[in-house]
């Protein structure tokens, strides 16, 4: 006799939600190639800043580069990180200049702020832990006088991740309730 495993309805949800993710993941993984072409476009326009081109060229590099987080040979899930640095590249440059200019150079279908900001909310929910946290870290260059020399020197940090803000709520040991 075989035991079937009877699954509750709370159980079900995150299994359907991923599912769910991973069909519009699938759907969005056919904008990448437009997206990257978008980066390119980016980096010829004058209104965006040098440290976004910077980070546009990066993402570029990353993404046709065969040394990923997770390497592209692994169907899905291989290029959802790929896509994930894009739509971040992108949201930061939207964050910080007026999103027309990056409408303005995007030639695929739909709009693209909506796009990036859609692809960034799903793909933390399918990739794993630990890459999902090293592509979203805040983190912040050395010191300019020693960056080129912990460059050179392979041990020192060139960049640092910076702690995230303790948003929970500080509860004081003591009780003031009476006893």
């Amino acid at each position: 006799m075989s035991k079937s495993k009877t699954i509750s309805a709370d159980e079900a949800r995150p299994v359907k939600r991923k599912r769910e993710a991973k069909g519009r993941m699938r759907n969005f993984l056919m904008f990448l190639p437009n997206m990257v072409v978008l980066l390119g476009r980016l980096l010829k326009d004058a209104r965006v800043p040098t440290a976004e081109k910077a980070l546009f060229l990066a993402a570029i590099v990353y993404v046709i580069s065969p040394i990923d987080l997770i390497p592209d040979i692994f169907p899905f899930i291989g290029q959802v990180d790929d896509i994930y640095v894009v739509a971040l590249s992108l949201l930061r440059l939207v964050n910080r200049t007026d999103e027309e200019v990056v409408r303005r150079h995007w030639t695929g279908g739909g709009d693209i702020v909506s796009l990036a900001d859609s692809i960034a909310t799903i793909a933390p929910m399918l990739l794993p832990k630990r890459v999902s946290r090293v592509l979203t870290s805040r983190v912040e260059l050395a010191e300019s006088g020693k960056l080129l020399g912990n460059i050179a020197n392979r041990n020192a940090p060139v960049m640092v991740e910076l702690p995230e803000p303790d948003s929970r709520p500080v509860v004081e040991s003591g009780s003031r309730m009476p006893s």
